[in-house]
């Protein structure tokens, strides 16, 4: 059978550029969320440190929308727990479950997802990017802490309402990274309108 003998099926191209550019999405926002956990300042007792590891988990759910968001923050997860260091301080590997912040890590990939859900529903919609994207953010840090804050009292032996207080020192750090993010993922859907649909 010749080349010319091959029928063209309709949308195929299109379809193969799409995941191909998913992919190329999916890749980069691990990649974001890698080099956000460079930094990391520990503080307090509970043995979690300020990272930007929520910056970028947060980000890239506004940006790249629920399903690529959680993909990506996903395969940053699968990644380290490979063994590569790419968490907080450098880390990797099994020997990050038995961590006090193993519970905000897996809470990452439903807290990006979350963020995309709000800010795709509200897409086209009445209610401003701006509100979209700040309720979208304040969702997903609520899923983390929904998380993360339980594991940590159990792997530190305190009550919720201990860990709860630990956790309020990253309290003004998390509004500061919620509204760059805002202002960031505002500023790409300006540059790029089509990266999210609704």
């Amino acid at each position: 059978m010749t080349q010319d003998a091959i029928p063209d099926v309709p949308g195929a191209v299109p379809a193969r550029r799409a995941a191909a550019t998913d992919i190329a999405l999916v890749g980069t926002g691990a990649a974001l969320v890698a080099v956000c956990s460079l930094l990391a300042i520990p503080v307090g007792t509970s043995g979690v440190p300020i990272t930007l590891q929520t910056f970028g988990v947060l980000l890239v759910g506004a940006v790249l929308g629920s399903r690529r968001g959680a993909f990506a923050v996903l395969l940053y997860l699968l990644v380290g727990f490979a063994g590569l260091p790419v968490f907080a301080e450098g880390t990797g590997g099994l020997a990050t479950f038995a961590k006090p912040s193993v519970g905000y890590l897996l809470a990452f990939p439903l807290a990006a997802w979350v963020v995309g859900l709000v800010v795709e529903r509200g897409s086209g919609a009445l209610v401003p990017q701006v509100v979209r994207l700040t309720l979208g953010g304040l969702a997903g840090t609520a899923v983390i802490y929904a998380i993360g804050v339980p594991v940590l009292a159990a792997r530190i032996g305190v009550s919720l309402v201990e860990a709860l207080a630990l956790n309020v020192v990253f309290l003004p750090f998390d509004a500061i990274k919620l509204a760059v993010v805002v202002i960031v993922a505002a500023a790409v859907h300006r540059a790029y309108p089509g990266l999210i649909r609704g």
